[in-house]
Parts: structure tokens; sequence; C-alpha cells
């Protein structure tokens, strides 16, 4: 009958810390789909300066040439 009792006992207790760290783990997602979207904008931002970046390194390189 112990047998039985223990495997009952260890859900009892181990069943709301499973399910607060589930809960847990959903807010950590969605933060984590926040930050990709962040990431993104600012690659794009800085993508954009890089291009502005090299025409104005070309801009220069014309104008030692005049």
């Amino acid at each position: 009958m112990e047998m039985v009792l223990v495997p009952i006992i260890v859900a009892i207790i181990s069943g709301p810390v499973v399910v607060i760290l589930q809960k847990l783990r959903k807010e950590n997602t969605e933060q984590h789909a926040e930050g990709r979207i962040l990431l993104k904008m600012i690659g794009t931002k800085v993508d954009r300066i890089g291009t502005k970046l090299d025409q104005h390194i070309g801009w220069h390189e014309g104008q030692e040439d005049k």
C-alpha cells in the first residue's frame, strides 16, 4: 500500500509547481517574440545606415578626383 501512496503524494506536490512553471514559460515566449521583432527593426535600420555610409564614402572618393 505504501508503494502506491508515494507516486500520488509526489503528483500532488509537483503538480502545482509544473502549472506555475508553464505559466512563466508562456510569458517568456511572448517576451522572446517581442525581442525578435525589435531585433529585426534594428537590423533594418543598420542596413540603411550601411548603405548611406557606402554612398557617403563614394562621394568622398569622387571629391578626391576633382
